[in-house]
């Protein structure tokens, strides 16, 4: 029987996690007795949370034989959690969701129909986002029409983790293991046929968003540098037009000076075309040191993330071959050893 892997990242989602799994259960029992059935399993990934989030997914796994846990030993972020989870899973399909119930689990067998019809990777595009404002609506808008133009690796509009993926995509995922990663990025440098599809993304269940607005900023940046050297080339391209303007300007006040005898402005010029040239500099010389420091955190060749705890499902452990934990845990010595590469 085929197997799907639903892997879901979680920082501090200790309320939402109950009505979360009860919606997904209910899918998993719909693909259960369907007429192509499917082996189900779900993977909770507890982020370093700090309320009661991994009992929760604990005592989720005690009630459900289709839950594994995975705890990580502190704050990763949601892309290296997310990471974590695509490592340990092994199934045929894996679908990444976030467990804040923004996403619905019942467009799960949307997904799943059309990875029966061959494609490798199905992606959800936001149609609307409700429960949202207007000014993280318009610059959610903006940061991906931006990426559409400045990355040779164009990420799909209104588009977030949401998606499936077959064991190929995956498989050609877990190869890449650069330190900063923008995982909406990723997904789609890895190529194969993708597929889109339309659906309203509700409100947050419980809580309130990880993201504000100084995070998402950063996590503009990280995607820009990441799939783009366009920075790069501006701060080259304002460089030589800055240049181009001063020398005219230059011609211009010499010529003033001596063909009609105009005295050369003086301290109030000089201070506005100082401090112009000054914020130029500064300005190319952060975008040089945006992209050293990334080469600074690829050279250190730290491990992705460390792994405190992992549970597999009580579903899968019946049909392992004892011992069930030491087979469990070489093959995360497997998976973490992957990290290192």
């Amino acid at each position: 029987m085929p197997k799907l892997c639903v892997v879901v990242p979680a920082y501090n989602e200790g309320e939402s996690l109950r009505e979360f799994h009860a919606r997904l259960a209910a899918v998993f029992d719909q693909l259960a007795g369907a007429s192509e059935p499917l082996d189900c399993e779900v993977l909770y990934v507890d982020d370093g949370s700090r309320d009661d989030t991994y009992a929760v997914m604990s005592s989720l796994r005690e009630a459900d034989v289709r839950v594994a846990t995975l705890k990580l030993s502190r704050n990763f972020g949601k892309e290296l959690a997310l990471t974590a989870g695509l490592d340990a899973a092994d199934a045929d399909a894996v679908v990444v969701i976030d467990a804040d119930l923004q996403d619905p689990p019942e467009l799960i067998p949307v997904l799943l129909q059309h990875w029966r019809e061959g494609c490798d990777v199905v992606y959800g595009t936001r149609s609307t986002r409700a429960g949202e404002s207007g000014l993280k609506k318009f610059t959610a808008a903006m940061f991906y029409r931006v990426m559409e133009k400045l990355s040779a690796t164009p990420v799909p509009r209104d588009t977030g983790d949401f998606r499936l993926m077959n064991r190929r995509a995956l498989d050609a995922l877990k190869r890449l293991r650069e330190r900063q990663r923008f995982m909406k990025g990723l997904f789609t440098w890895v190529g194969y046929k993708q597929k889109s599809v339309i659906y309203d993304r509700d409100p947050r269940f419980a809580g309130e968003s990880k993201f504000n607005y100084w995070r998402l900023w950063n996590f503009a940046l990280e995607g820009i540098t990441s799939f783009s050297t366009a920075p790069l080339k501006i701060a080259t391209y304002v460089g030589v037009g800055t240049a181009a303007v001063a020398f005219a300007f230059a011609v211009w006040v010499f010529g003033k000076a001596l063909l009609l005898g105009d005295p050369v402005r003086g301290y109030p010029t000089l201070m506005v075309v100082v401090l112009f040239l000054g914020g130029v500099q500064l300005m190319a010389l952060g975008m040089i040191g945006e992209y050293l420091g990334r080469l600074y955190l690829e050279a250190k060749q730290r491990p992705l993330y460390l792994i405190d705890a992992l549970h597999s499902s009580r579903q899968a452990e019946t049909a392992l071959p004892s011992p069930d934990t030491a087979t469990m845990a070489a093959s995360m010595r497997e998976a973490s050893r992957s990290a290192l590469k």
